[in-house]
């Protein structure tokens, strides 16, 4: 799907998005954005970049997760950036967040500045990886920290098979529903079955200049956080 047409879908699922997200995974997306805040590496002052961020969730679980750094929220749809503000608006998160719309293959960041930079299923929407990527290179400090989320396919015995017929045949006609379209969670399940497997999405993180770190399952593999820093 071209990116117009994504972004014209996120436009159109933001005001329902964070329903649909913890209903559709059983609620297994808060222990997911948990564990990616858990592993950020920046000092008291840090900045951390959230790319794609969407509604914003990442964004408040990094500042719970790290009291004292900065989350700067970027994204490409205005719609999603407007629940964003709202969800960002008291005190304790109003103070220590920016957001900013802006897409991700061409960052609106100076080069250099950012410490971490995280994105929770959103590269997955992106035709131009290798570009952004190298934005993520171009904007980090010598030796920061990127955290890519991004769904997968299980490949547990028992699991992978139940886990492929609900995902494949179950979720989208129930998300298509939810979120009033007929086509969005047929595009997840699209999108997913394209991008790449773990081999070669950590080949073309290294190819990008990224020192790899490590990837890791979450719940049987049906996400996985890939963490590499800029060497």
């Amino acid at each position: 799907m071209e990116s117009l047409r994504v972004k014209n879908m996120f436009e159109t699922i933001a005001p329902s998005y964070d329903f649909q997200n913890s209903f559709l995974s059983l609620g297994r997306d808060v222990s997911w954005r948990r564990a990616l805040a858990r592993h950020i590496r920046a000092g008291e002052d840090g900045l951390v970049l959230d790319a794609a961020t969407g509604t914003g969730e990442i964004c408040m679980e990094i500042c719970m997760h790290r009291p004292k750094v900065h989350v700067i929220g970027l994204d490409f749809s205005p719609r999603m950036l407007s629940v964003a503000k709202k969800k960002l608006g008291s005190k304790y998160f109003k103070d220590r967040t920016s957001l900013t719309l802006g897409d991700s293959r061409l960052l609106p960041i100076k080069g250099g500045s950012i410490d971490v930079v995280t994105m929770a299923f959103g590269i997955r929407n992106i035709q131009e990886r290798r570009q952004v990527l190298a934005e993520f290179m171009r904007v980090l400090k010598e030796g920061g920290q990127i955290l890519i989320m991004e769904f997968d396919l299980p490949d547990h015995r028992l699991l992978g098979p139940l886990y492929r017929l609900y995902f494949e045949h179950i979720l989208p006609p129930i998300g298509n529903r939810i979120s009033r379209t007929d086509y969005a969670y047929t595009y997840l399940v699209q999108s997913v079955h394209e991008f790449p497997g773990e081999e070669e999405f950590l080949s073309e993180i290294e190819e990008a200049g990224f020192k790899i770190l490590k990837s890791r399952q979450l719940t049987f593999g049906i996400a996985k956080i890939y963490e590499a820093l800029k060497a």
